[in-house]
């Protein structure tokens, strides 16, 4: 799928999580639903670091490209030193190794450490990072049309303000794992949350993807996991433009306002 799907499929899945949240009496503060949800909002564009062209390739200028192509290459070296005799030959690394379940719960994982032993400015990177990712997948029209640094300038604005309102007590910051010291905690699940829908949006298109690595099925290790083909579709077709994304769109309306209690 491309970018705005992406996104917009991450926002819908942490608004859904929200609802579920709540009804098994673990209710999200709101200001966790709304950081949540723009987080995977923007971690569901990150998996695409093994793409030059993609959205996060250019998020972040000549950074996000340099590390778009580092990621790239090591994605492919990966594939090729862990492929089996059935898997495809590659020329790139792109639909591997971040496409993968284990990926999304090491990114997830690396996130989740990060805002806990760096404290404060880990915290606010962390958010201002997928703010900026939000802002270029959820708005993703002005943010083609707008300069990147009016970009990172929201992200950075966002990222201060949200940081503040979640300190604040009650508010969330300790939102599910409340034992002194594991504030922040929860940060890492939108983050896995993200990945992992991006990962299942992808294989619903007509490459497939390769989630369960290194899990082998058949005769390869890179299976690429999706529905019956005759069903697939091509990224930025008609079916996810005019039927999947008003889909996510719906579907996070409702999963926000059962999470908050309004229905």
């Amino acid at each position: 799928m491309m970018g705005p799907a992406h996104s917009l499929s991450g926002a819908a899945a942490w608004l859904g999580v929200g609802a579920a949240a709540a009804a098994a009496d673990r209710a999200m503060p709101w200001p966790v639903l709304v950081v949540g949800a723009l987080i995977c909002a923007g971690a569901a564009l990150a998996p695409d670091l093994d793409h030059k062209s993609a959205t996060i390739s250019r998020a972040f200028g000549p950074v996000s490209k340099a590390v778009c192509g580092i990621v790239d290459k090591l994605s492919f070296a990966v594939y090729k030193a862990t492929k089996k005799p059935a898997d495809a030959r590659r020329t790139g690394g792109h639909r591997t190794l971040t496409h993968t379940w284990l990926w999304a719960v090491m990114i997830g994982g690396g996130a989740s450490a990060t805002a806990v032993l760096g404290g404060r400015w880990a915290v606010l990177a962390l958010l201002f990072v997928h703010m900026v990712l939000a802002v270029e997948g959820l708005l993703w029209r002005a943010a083609r049309v707008s300069s990147d640094v009016l970009v990172w300038l929201l992200g950075a604005t966002s990222a201060w303000i949200l940081a503040g309102v979640l300190d604040k007590p009650g508010n969330g910051s300790d939102w599910l794992f409340t034992a002194p010291g594991q504030e922040y905690l929860w940060l890492g699940l939108p983050i896995v949350l993200g990945a992992l829908v991006h990962d299942i949006g992808d294989a619903l298109t007509v490459s497939g993807c390769p989630i369960l690595w290194p899990i082998p099925v058949g005769r390869k290790r890179w299976y690429p996991i999706g529905p019956p083909k005759a069903i697939r579709f091509r990224a930025g077709s008609w079916v996810e433009i005019k039927v999947l994304m008003p889909a996510f769109m719906l579907l996070g309306g409702v999963g926000g306002a059962a999470a908050l209690n309004v229905i």
